[in-house]
């Protein structure tokens, strides 16, 4: 009953296979292999355009650097309260962006309020070398509360960056649980609504350690090379990337994976819902559900083997939970089956 992350799940069969069958033999170091090049292409073909891939080994690189490659001095990006980049990576988009700011912009159950975007924005029309400038957007799909911006969300977010001439960053740590849930292209929910840059998440989707940032439009990305390499972020041997990537890409694996985590999720929903001992906190459409337990229920699960963390209770939601009670999150992942959720379910629901 492992519901505590997603990264806690290992690799995918098919991906490890993948890495032990690259694992034999040579290849050009540095991202000039033919598998490198290969899966380039592929990305081209997944996302409808040409586009420029780099990869790197974890999320918290690929939307530091992402940012960090639409850096101004004085830089400000936009992002929501409880986006990752705000709440969860330590400092990291700050110190790699050399200390650009994050202004948090409000919003409910995780997604920025395109209108309280539009004040925040425009509170910069002035220029001012005390305040900084706008440097860019980012939001996170799925959030980090579970739910999803639709595309009209998603266009309309960026139909507010455009007007400002601002760049829109997208961070996609779990974007193939989104885009199932929105039954979406991976174009549609992109550039094809003004994201301009992806952070392509498969770690927690069953790979490895395998992430890359995409920009669509290439000559935006003149300066990563040069961004990656001073991070420590150049593998030498990229092909290990590369290799989890096209497993991950062939025959829509990366699509099943994340349908079945989102289909374990919908299975904690539905009982969850009309439970008693437990409730839902509020609704949510990816693979992360978050409940309101009896502290007393809560280590009984954790007792008898369920793995969740305790969250904090979202700063527009500060009733949720009485003195009694605890917010928890559950995330599921490839790996969680049927039995883990019945299990789980079974002690929520005394049966």
């Amino acid at each position: 009953m492992f519901f505590a992350s997603d990264n806690w799940a290992g690799a995918h069969p098919k991906i490890a296979e993948s890495l032990t069958r690259e694992a034999a033999g040579y290849a050009a170091a540095y991202g000039s292999s033919d598998l490198d090049k290969r899966i380039e292409a592929r990305f081209n073909e997944l996302f409808e355009r040409e586009v420029a891939v780099f990869f790197v080994g974890t999320g918290t690189a690929a939307n530091s650097l992402a940012l960090a490659s639409v850096a101004r001095p004085g830089g400000v990006t936009f992002c929501h309260f409880d986006a990752h980049v705000n709440a969860d990576e330590g400092g990291a988009p700050e110190y790699l962006t050399s200390a650009c700011r994050l202004y948090p912009v409000e919003g409910e159950n995780g997604k920025m309020d395109a209108e309280a975007l539009r004040g925040h924005v425009h509170r910069f029309d002035v220029p001012s070398v005390h305040q900084g400038r706008p440097m860019a957007v980012t939001l996170t799909q799925a959030t980090e509360s579970g739910t999803i911006y639709t595309l009209d969300e998603i266009g309309e977010v960026s139909a507010i960056a455009k007007s400002k001439k601002l760049p829109v960053h997208m961070d996609g740590a779990r974007f193939a649980n989104a885009l199932v849930a929105l039954d979406a292209t991976p174009a549609e929910m992109t550039w094809k609504r003004g994201v301009d840059i992806l952070s392509f998440g498969g770690t927690k989707n069953g790979c490895w350690c395998a992430e890359a940032i995409i920009f669509f439009d290439p000559d935006m990305a003149e300066e990563m090379p040069y961004i990656r390499k001073r991070s420590a972020q150049l593998f030498s041997k990229t092909r290990f990337v590369s290799a989890q990537f096209e497993a991950y890409l062939e025959d829509g694996l990366w699509l099943e994976l994340a349908g079945h985590a989102n289909a374990m999720a919908d299975r904690l929903r539905s009982t969850l819902k009309t439970g008693n001992r437990a409730r839902l906190a509020w609704e949510t459409q990816s693979n992360e559900v978050f409940a309101v337990f009896d502290k007393a229920l809560a280590e009984e699960a954790k007792a008898k083997g369920a793995k969740f963390y305790d969250w904090l209770v979202p700063r527009d939601m500060p009733h949720l939970v009485s003195e009694n009670e605890v917010l928890a999150r559950l995330v599921t992942s490839f790996a969680t089956t049927n039995e883990d959720v019945d299990r789980f379910l079974d002690i929520c629901t005394g049966a």
